[in-house]
């Protein structure tokens, strides 16, 4: 057998940072929480919390947090709660990615200037969330998920205001082929609709790279947590090429048919550690 690996996979620079920063916090003495679960990867966790650092929702935190750190993830949050947790005695530590931070500070410019906002993303993902505390006023956007809820969003606002200047972000990890139907759909009403370019790169590069590494395999195994939403994305891209491919989390998950196969392709999403992309590829070889 010979296993590909994907020209890029795995952590990317946000995630990574993150878990650096809760690693260096936790050196300080402080009680370290993060604020939900720092990466959706199981095994990352895992090895978090054994050294230390809690993860726990605003529910779930002490009352008092003086003497405490709480690292902000690679998602971001909403300002208000960021804002309670200080009033509350936390240290901040901020581990917001740079192109998320980027989202929320346009999404809050935009507002203020009296756009309304198309967001193009999954509504209870926590990047879309924090994304929300941003808008000025909730009543002047609209999360959209497909193309289909962009166009029906977009010919609701064109019959209550004809007029109304409007824009569009996106979650980091939208497809961006998926955003160009989107922005499509709602140029269709209001053709001078302010597109802004909120697409993570390390989300396109891995993209790319696996459709890349789908010409090269028999079959493709995407690494990575079952909750992260650019591992899911990654898997749906190899499921529409038509070729066998499978979501796991660890090299205990690798179906037994896998084996059998002469190229395996080995992709794996943002928040999947070297350790366990090393661990899969052995299993593969031995």
């Amino acid at each position: 057998m010979k296993v590909l690996r994907a020209k890029v996979l795995g952590f990317c620079m946000g995630v990574r940072r993150a878990v650096e920063l809760a690693s260096i916090k936790r050196e300080d003495g402080l009680r370290v929480f993060s604020l939900g679960r720092l990466v959706h990867n199981s095994k990352v966790m895992s090895d978090l919390n054994e050294n230390g650092i809690e993860a726990a929702d605003m529910c779930g935190l002490p009352d008092n947090l003086e003497g405490t750190a709480v690292i902000i993830r690679a998602h971001g949050i909403n300002p208000f709660t960021e804002n309670e947790l200080r009033e509350r005695g936390a240290k901040i530590i901020d581990a917001t990615c740079s192109h998320v931070k980027f989202s929320q500070l346009k999404a809050r410019r935009l507002s203020s200037e009296g756009y309304f906002l198309f967001i193009a993303g999954e509504a209870n993902h926590a990047e879309v969330e924090g994304i929300l505390g941003y808008v000025q006023n909730t009543r002047s956007c609209a999360v959209i998920g497909t193309e289909k809820e962009a166009h029906d969003a977009a010919e609701k606002l064109f019959s209550e205001n004809k007029c109304a200047r409007t824009a569009l972000i996106g979650q980091t990890t939208v497809p961006e082929d998926e955003y160009f139907r989107i922005e499509e759909s709602v140029k269709k009403y209001f053709p001078d609709l302010k597109t802004a370019s909120t697409i993570c790169c390390a989300t396109k590069e891995r993209q790319n790279a696996l459709r890349e590494l789908l010409e090269q395999a028999d079959a493709v195994i995407i690494a990575g947590g079952k909750e992260s939403s650019n591992t899911r994305r990654l898997f749906a891209i190899a499921e529409e090429r038509g070729k066998p491919c499978v979501l796991i989390e660890d090299s205990s998950e690798i179906p037994f048919e896998f084996f059998s196969y002469d190229t395996v392709g080995l992709s794996a999403g943002a928040s999947t550690p070297d350790f366990v992309i090393d661990e899969i590829e052995q299993k593969l070889l031995a």
